[in-house]
This record gives structure tokens, C-alpha cells and sequence, in this order.
């Protein structure tokens, strides 16, 4: 693994403005609230060689953003919008700030150039000394925003961690010299490399159907806060773990609710994330609670998620809480009809708690990332929708004849197969649905969603027609056959 950076402050000093300047975008959650950042936030960035290094190579580094310490809930704001005391937290979000601070490389003990050094740094400071993590703490001052403050930082040295080092996450002053000298610190410091991730999937649902379980449970360790309070999750969190020899990135996401219940901005930026985590990942899993009926909340997530062409395990997770009541073939019939957009996806029952079906559930997940990877031959291609046109070809008023010239697979994740036909109008609606239905029956990509692109063969431009353009050698050319678009065998071949 990299060398590990873990970001440790009071609330407010700007930690996660920090942790998305290096991470290059906007990852953790950025409010004046505290309390915002509960579980830690990881990302594998580059940090660059200083200016005066030219030539050197940039080395990787694992960022870790963790909460505030010492204050979690906002004044007035002890106690959310369902009455849940939310001081409850409390001994979570200190557990993952411990855990990352343990396991750091270097430790950034942040605090604010505008307040100076308050009575809770000093803790944090004496904290971290008695834990033995002196030696790997290193002081830095954010919000010096020009040369202006710079003398403000100065005080941060009686922290007793040495020089400190000055940076403004927000407008970038001083960024060059601050990469710089983390670039030197992490060079002591022995790594290994980390090998790419084989897949990654996010995992999204409701609040409280058991997202934060399922990653500890694969994770094998209290990986993110688990809480019978709904809402806890507000950051999309990536959690790296192996099974079997394969790395994966598991996303976990907040839990949705109906946007006019949402209760503050970060609850929008947490929804965001959510929607970031679909689109970066290789296959969602759709967590549904075995317990509950579904909601208009899952059905509109199986929309996000078929709108992105996402290969999509539904996952049934307390089915130990059920088992003794629903039969599982009934209960699969009322998934089938409460999420018809999804009737190609697999459905896998687990338990989070217990870990029961979790690793069946990783073996669908990679199966259908391979199914979604597949090409398939253009031959074999043609061959099965002349077939499904045999059996049944599209009905058209006033005897029009549907035609399909030629078909091919163009690209994979999603398999997106392109049908150019005389007319695509005879194509869509109820034929669309039903050539989708046949092409998952018959290609190796039967649980992953197709892409299907319906196109009119183009018309020849009057001047292909007429000859205009003389060929090589000054005689007239004779015109081109009547298509504008190469035979069926011509087109990518990989697979035949």
C-alpha cells in the first residue's frame, strides 16, 4: 500500500476543503456544520515533486479525511429531524478518527490561521502525544489566504511538532510548497505498490436497509459507522478490501429519501455523491430491506440506475428476519412486478448481519461485470436478429415492410449493439422492448443491461449518385452501389 495521510483537527478548520485540494475534486462534503464528516473518507492520489526536482516522478499517496474532533453536533442541532439524538455518535466518529490516526504514515494536525491556537487544538495535540503518534504528527495552518496571515501561522509551532506548514485549501495560496514538502516527508516512508482495483460497485438504497453492514461485513472490519439513526452515512465512502486474491472498491453511499423530506443542503450534496458513486462504478447493487415493502424511494434509485445502463444486483438483504414467512419465488414474482425495469437483474438474498449469501453476492457482481465486458461477434450478431425478426418482425400501417441491414456491437460497459434499418420508427415502443427481451435471451449478456441504438440508413449525397469526383487516372468513376454503409461482415469482426 502507499504511504498513508491522515487529516486530523477541531471541527471547521477546513479538513475536507484540504482533503478535496489534494484529492483534486470534490469529494468529501464541504459545511460550516459540524459534524459533517462522520465515517473516514479515502482516495489514492499524486503528489507532484517540489519545483526544484524536476525530473522526478510524482508518488502515490492514500489521503484520509476524518470528522472533527471534539464537536459533532451544531448547537441547536443536537437532535435530528426524527428526534435522534445525534450525540449518540460521539463514540463512532472518535473510534474512525483513532483508527485513521493509528494507521497513518503522517498525521496533519490542522488548525484555522484566522482563530490561532484554541484551548481544543491544544487537546487534540496532548491527545496525540500520549497515543505515541508524536513523531508522525506534522502541523499545518490552512485559511492563510496571502502573505497577510502568514505571521498569524507562526503560533502553531507551540504545538511542539516543529515548523508548521502553511496553505489555503480554498484559494490555493501556497499549494506548490506545501505539496512539496509532503512529497519529501512520504519519501522515508517504505510502500508497496497497490494493485489496480478488478471492479468496483456502489451500493445505494433507502436509509437503514443495511448499506454500512453489508461494507463491514465485506471489509471484515468496522470499516464505517453503523447506527440504528438514519441518515449517519452522508459521504460516498470508498472501502478497498480483497477476496480471493481479486482488490475491489466497495462505494457506500447515504441512504435516500424523498427530496421534500430532506432536511438541509447536505443532504442534497450527500444525494450528489450518491449519484457520483452510480456513474463511477462497474455494477450497483440495489439494496432493498427484506422487512419493508418497497418504496417509491427504491423505485425511482432502479430509474437512476437503468438510465446509466448500470449492470444492477438486487440485493434482499434481513432475509433471515423473513425467511420463516415469505417464500423466496414470491417474493421474487413481487420484485419482477415493483421493478420491471430491472427484470433482467439478478437477485440475491443475504444478510449483512450474519454475512449469510454476502459471498454469492460478489460472485454475481463480478459475473455480471464480465458479462458487461463482452463483445460479441458481428456475425453471430446478425445471425440472432434475423432470427428474432423470423419469429416476430415489427408491424407497419400501410403495408410498410420493416428491414434490418445490418447489426453490430460497437462498444462494451454497456454492451451497446446499433441496428441500421429502412425505417427506425417501426422500431421503437412495444418492438424495442420486445427485441431488448430477446437479445438478453439469446446473447452472453443475459443479466446486464443492452444498450440499443435504432439508425436509418443514410441517404447517398447527390454528388456520390451523379459520379462527381473522378477517380485516380482522370476517368469517370462508375457510381457506388446503393448503400452508404459497409455489409454486415465488414463491420468489427472481433468474436466471429
Amino acid at each position: 500500500m502507499p504511504a498513508r495521510i491522515a487529516i486530523l483537527g477541531r471541527p471547521n478548520v477546513g479538513k475536507s476543503s484540504l482533503f478535496n485540494r489534494l484529492a483534486g475534486r470534490r469529494v468529501s462534503i464541504v459545511d460550516p456544520t459540524p459534524g459533517v464528516t462522520r465515517d473516514r473518507v479515502e482516495r489514492i492520489v499524486e503528489l507532484p515533486p517540489p519545483d526544484d526536482r524536476e525530473g522526478e516522478t510524482p508518488r502515490l499517496v492514500e489521503i484520509v479525511d476524518t470528522g472533527g474532533y471534539g464537536v459533532y453536533t451544531a448547537e441547536g442541532g443536537r437532535f435530528d429531524d426524527a428526534g435522534e439524538d445525534l450525540s449518540r455518535l460521539t463514540g463512532d466518529i472518535e473510534r474512525q478518527i483513532r483508527a485513521a490516526a493509528e494507521r497513518a504514515d503522517l498525521i496533519l494536525l490542522v488548525t484555522d490561521a484566522r482563530d490561532g491556537i484554541t484551548p481544543l487544538d491544544e487537546t487534540i495535540a496532548g491527545l496525540l502525544r500520549r497515543q505515541g503518534l508524536a513523531a508522525k504528527v506534522v502541523a499545518v495552518v490552512n485559511k492563510v489566504d496571502d502573505v497577510s496571515w502568514e505571521s498569524h501561522a507562526a503560533e502553531a509551532a507551540s504545538l511542539g511538532f516543529g515548523e508548521p506548514l502553511l496553505v489555503s485549501a480554498a484559494s490555493g495560496y501556497r499549494r506548490r510548497p506545501f505539496l512539496g514538502a509532503l512529497w519529501d516527508r512520504v519519501g522515508a516512508i517504505e510502500s508497496q505498490p497497490v494493485s489496480d482495483a478488478e471492479m468496483k460497485f456502489a451500493i445505494v438504497g433507502r436509509r437503514n436497509a443495511g448499506k454500512s453492514s453489508l461494507i463491514n461485513m465485506l471489509a471484515r472490519e468496522p470499516r464505517v459507522i453503523v447506527s440504528e439513526i438514519a441518515g449517519t452515512t452522508r459521504d460516498a465512502i470508498d472501502v478497498r478490501f480483497e477476496i480471493d486474491g481479486k482488490a475491489m472498491v466497495a462505494i457506500d453511499t447515504a441512504g435516500v429519501r424523498k427530496r421534500k423530506s430532506w432536511a438541509d443542503d447536505i443532504e442534497y450534496y450527500a444525494h450528489q455523491r450518491m449519484l457520483e458513486a452510480m456513474d463511477r462504478a462497474d455494477v450497483c447493487l440495489l439494496l432493498l430491506d427484506a422487512t419493508e415493502k418497497a418504496s417509491q424511494v427504491e423505485k425511482k434509485l432502479a430509474e437512476e440506475i437503468t438510465d446509466r445502463f448500470k449492470p444492477t444486483v438486487i440485493v434482499v438483504n434481513k432475509w433471515d428476519l423473513v425467511a420463516g414467512k415469505l417464500k423466496p419465488a414470491d417474493y421474487l414474482d413481487y420484485l419482477t412486478q415493483e421493478f420491471p425495469g430491472l427484470a433482467f437483474a439478478p437477485i440475491v438474498f443475504v444478510s449483512a448481519k450474519s454475512g449469510e449469501g454476502v459471498a454469492d453476492l460478489v460472485r454475481m457482481a463480478f459475473n455480471l461485470h464480465r458479462q458487461a465486458g463482452h463483445r460479441e461477434g458481428t456475425g453471430r450478431l446478425n445471425a440472432v436478429v434475423q432470427d428474432i425478426l423470423k419469429a416476430r418482425g415489427p408491424s407497419g400501417s400501410l403495408g410498410s415492410r420493416a428491414k434490418v441491414f445490418y447489426a453490430s456491437q460497437i462498444d462494451v460497459r454497456p454492451p451497446t449493439v446499433v441496428l441500421v434499418v429502412n425505417k427506425p420508427e417501426l422500431f421503437k415502443g412495444g418492438y424495442e422492448r420486445y427485441l431488448l427481451n430477446q437479445l438478453h435471451e439469446h446473447l452472453p449478456y443475459s443479466e446486464v443491461p443492452i444498450k440499443l441504438m435504432i439508425s436509418a440508413r443514410k441517404r447517398l449525397e447527390l454528388s456520390e449518385l451523379t459520379g462527381r469526383g473522378k477517380p485516380a487516372g482522370g476517368k469517370r468513376g462508375r457510381a457506388p452501389a446503393a448503400r452508404a454503409e459497409p455489409e454486415s461482415d465488414g463491420w468489427d469482426r472481433e468474436g466471429d
